[in-house]
């Protein structure tokens, strides 16, 4: 390098570091002059975090657009005029003093028809119809496409109450669109709306920009289309709060008997890898008693939602005896592992809102996390990325009040407006704690917040035990609020239950002593509760996946066959201790003997298949059963 070049070097770099903000004046701008008053520009990038100078005015979670690829970002920190932006694309490319747009709202979402079915990214871009336009597999940088699609007309019918004149406030009900034959997508005021209506649209096809109904406030008119659009951050209002009182039935027996969720309620799902969380996820998706299900996938492998994809189309329900595919009461918002990480932070609050959205509807929502860990790893990169002061593990010392902010907005509500209903959100959040170490501070702070705790066991799965949920670390707080339930309908439930899971604790606990000493020295009691534990293992708690009988079990089957295992034990119970001192001694050996037939038929319940045999037979095959049991043990005593 010549003398004169590295004076010239030197000079330039002191210029540099004498001024804190460069001047960007001579830069080229972004095309439209008229966004210049809102525009600031790049001053550093570190990977998804960039940070823009000559920002004054903006607000924190301010959406802005980076760059002249105008990429999506956020603002997550305000200092001076100065902006910290967490971009929600690849910043590869980007520049010093390249422009930065703000837009002066909130990163929000759109809501209304044409979400079901649909699947988004974690911000809420359609994927299926950026393929379509971009024809590539991947998603080009800046891309901007309409959330929902403005071309599809939807069938309007608007409620016959109102007309104009009519006074009408947030959360009202004033039409109806069949998105499919399984929802009603019902059109709502926006929360904080009101007005008298001056205009409301009559019956017919409309897309989702036309205007449907106009409202005057105080001289002010305003005019609504089908959809609303929603900070995510903020969580949407609701009238009031109720107490859970029904269950969130899932087809897993060991789940809905052992392990209950209520509709409304917060689970957490941890486990190591290959535990089976993401099945149980997609189980719940499949056959819960939910109305609507919304599927996250935040930070999980691509072909986990490539699966759902397959999958979920060729599952059908019966509704109003017509055969209807899942997938049409279903949307998907996937944050693949590959994407950027700083979007599966949005994609938590993406479909939490979309969740919100139904149950304002009056619809029971379920909502899959999969998984909250990657999530709290996008926030320690981020953390990380802004100089943060790391607390347990390196995650930042907020980790517990975000799990706790986005686990409290599950929950029973009445809806805000008229008619008067109520909806719920539940939420179900798979973990993966590194070597399924449950200290770890993300599964620790869930454990904190969650109600229901479905623990995976790694020595279940390697035995191929499925739904590798372990019985003695699992619990549930939703016992109490679930007893009005039970007792209204399965009065036998409660008591069967604490039985079982007494069989299972000291099954465990004589587990030592056979190890020890064999079982030919238990007493004949205690040989009762081995098997009977075994059976209730084998035969109840697990269920194969992928059969036709098995992979969803109803509720009614559920009680039956543990009526009749819990049955067996107590009438073996009887038999042996009622003869203890006899000269004819009844023991376990003669039962099994004796009764090899009726412990089949207990094992084989399993068998039955809901669809094909229907809840009647199989009732009156689980009595018969019972009989047969009862015929069995008093032959065996006289």
């Amino acid at each position: 390098m010549t003398e004169g070049a590295a004076t010239h070097t030197g000079e330039r770099g002191r210029e540099l570091r004498g001024t804190a903000v460069m001047d960007f004046s001579n830069l080229p701008k972004i095309e439209n002059e008229e966004k210049e008053s809102m525009m600031g520009y790049v001053h550093g990038v570190s990977g998804p975090v960039v940070i823009a100078c000559e920002m004054a005015g903006s607000a924190m979670y301010e959406l802005v657009r980076v760059g002249h690829s105008e990429l999506v970002g956020e603002i997550i920190r305000l200092e001076a005029d100065m902006a910290t932006i967490q971009v929600y694309e690849e910043t590869s490319g980007v520049s010093v003093g390249d422009p930065v747009l703000r837009t002066g709202k909130p990163l929000s979402v759109e809501l209304g028809p044409g979400i079901m079915g649909n699947i988004f990214d974690g911000i809420q871009r359609p994927l299926k119809d950026i393929a379509d336009l971009t024809k590539s597999i991947y998603i080009p940088r800046g891309v901007n496409v309409h959330v929902l699609s403005r071309d599809l007309k939807w069938d309007f019918v608007p409620d016959k109450n109102i007309r104009a004149g009519s006074h009408i406030t947030g959360g009202d009900i004033y039409g109806i669109v069949a998105e499919n034959s399984l929802i009603k997508h019902k059109i709502m005021v926006p929360p904080r709306t009101r007005g008298t209506v001056t205009y409301i649209a009559p019956p017919g096809n409309y897309d989702i920009s036309d205007v449907v109904m106009e409202l005057d406030f105080e001289g002010v008119k305003e005019k609504l289309t089908m959809v609303q659009v929603w900070p995510v951050r903020q969580i949407r209002p609701t009238a009031e709060k109720l107490p859970a009182n029904y269950p969130l039935l899932t087809g897993q027996r060991v789940v809905d008997a052992l392990f209950p969720c209520v509709q409304g309620g917060t689970t957490a799902i941890p486990g190591a890898f290959g535990c089976g969380k993401t099945v149980i996820s997609q189980a719940l998706s499949k056959f819960s008693n939910s109305d609507i299900i919304v599927y996250v996938g935040c930070g999980e492998r691509g072909n986990e939602m490539s699966e759902v994809l397959r999958d979920f189309p060729e599952l059908t329900m019966e509704v109003n005896g017509k055969t209807e595919t899942i997938m049409k009461r279903t949307t998907l918002v996937a944050n693949t592992s590959n994407m950027p990480v700083a979007a599966r932070e949005a994609s938590i609050y993406t479909g939490i809102t979309l969740a919100e959205y139904f149950r304002d509807m009056g619809y029971n929502v379920s909502m899959m996390a999969d998984s909250t860990s990657r999530w709290a790893e996008a926030l320690r990169e981020i953390s990380g990325r802004l100089a943060e002061m790391p607390a347990d593990s390196g995650y930042p010392a907020y980790l517990g009040a975000r799990l706790a902010s986005f686990y409290e907005r599950a929950g029973r509500v009445q809806c805000l407006g008229s008619p008067k209903r109520e909806g719920s959100v539940s939420i179900v959040g798979a973990v993966s704690p590194p070597g399924g170490d449950f200290s770890d501070p993300v599964t620790s702070a869930t454990l904190g917040i969650v109600q229901v705790f479905w623990g995976l066991d790694k020595k279940l799965a390697q035995r191929k035990h499925f739904p590798s949920v372990n019985w003695l670390i699992s619990y549930s707080k939703y016992l109490r609020a679930l007893d009005e339930f039970y007792e209204r309908n399965y009065p036998e439930l409660v008591p069967l239950r604490t039985k079982a899971k007494e069989i299972l604790q000291e099954e465990e606990d004589l587990a030592e002593i056979v190890q020890l000493v064999g079982k030919g020295s238990l007493a004949e009691a205690d040989k009762i509760t081995l098997e009977v534990a075994k059976l209730l293992k084998d035969d109840f708690l697990q269920q194969n996946g992928y059969s036709a009988y098995d992979r969803f079990c109803p509720f009614y089957k559920t009680v039956g066959m543990l009526q009749n295992m819990i049955a067996f034990y107590d009438m073996a119970r009887h038999a042996v201790e009622s003869t203890a001192q006899a000269e004819n001694k009844i023991t376990w050996g003669l039962i099994r003997e004796q009764m090899g037939d009726v412990l089949y038929k207990i094992s084989s319940m399993k068998f039955k298949d809901p669809v094909k045999d229907g809840e009647a037979k199989i009732k009156a095959d689980f009595a018969q059963l019972h009989e047969e049991m009862q015929n069995g043990f008093r032959s065996l005593e006289d």
